[in-house]
């Protein structure tokens, strides 16, 4: 499984967020690919999973990967449940 978190610049947020996804997936024992980019990086990527900002949702939305928008980039707890779900767990 490939996820890719994304932010505007690359650089902040989607650290963050990579950080984040890698821990609860270890913790929940699945093994994933992750990796963290910039918006403008995600087009022609391979991914199962996007994660990202709900501020960027206008500009990932219609490139039509299967989604997950987060409102803070820091609550764990809000992450892994969205995450949980959308991978069906």
């Amino acid at each position: 499984m490939n996820i890719v978190t994304v932010c505007g610049m690359g650089m902040g947020s989607s650290l963050v967020l990579k950080m984040a996804v890698d821990d609860i997936l270890s913790s929940h024992g699945i093994t994933a690919n992750v990796e963290a980019c910039d918006l403008g990086s995600l087009d022609g990527r391979a991914a199962d999973l996007v994660i990202t900002t709900d501020g960027l949702r206008s500009q990932v939305e219609p490139k039509g990967y299967k989604t997950i928008y987060v409102h803070n980039v820091i609550d764990k707890p809000a992450i892994e449940k969205e995450l949980m779900a959308a991978l069906g767990k």
